[in-house]
């Protein structure tokens, strides 16, 4: 299993928390970003810089992953391309995507976008917090636990 990051707009927190976990465990991690990122040295973690433009991050993430490997994302179209690859998904809020989930998210996704774009609802999500790094560590975790044990 590898573990990549769509990580143009990935809190610093979270970066620490799988970087902690890529040395510990000895797991493969790729940032994808379409800008420079200072990561620890390390064989077990890299970047990938792509260019700019709408969905270049995701596209490259959607070439790389491979059935059972891990995607940290809060885009949820690319949650969806993921799963669909028969791959995971987990979002820095510590949700994971599921073939079950997906579906009713993007509906809801699509909503929101349409009520935002007439105007209806302003703002994006809160700022990720406290409660929301603990949670994603632990979800985290969980699911690093389940891969071990096959």
């Amino acid at each position: 299993m590898h573990i990549y990051a769509d990580a143009d707009a990935l809190p610093g927190a979270i970066k620490e928390i799988l970087f902690r976990a890529a040395l510990r465990r000895g797991l493969g991690l790729t940032l994808v970003a379409n800008k420079t990122l200072q990561v620890p040295t390390s064989p077990h973690i890299s970047t990938i810089r792509v260019g700019q433009g709408f969905d270049v991050v995701d596209a490259a993430i959607v070439e790389m992953v491979k059935p059972g490997d891990l995607v940290i994302t809060a885009d949820i179209p690319l949650a969806a391309q993921v799963i669909a690859k028969e791959a995971h998904a987990l979002n820095p809020r510590g949700e994971l995507y599921t073939k079950d989930t997906i579906q009713s998210r993007l509906t809801m996704r699509n909503l929101l976008a349409e009520l935002r774009g007439g105007g209806v609802i302003t703002g994006g999500p809160a700022p990720l917090n406290n409660r929301d790094r603990e949670n994603f560590a632990n979800q985290f975790d969980i699911f690093l636990t389940r891969q071990a044990r096959g």
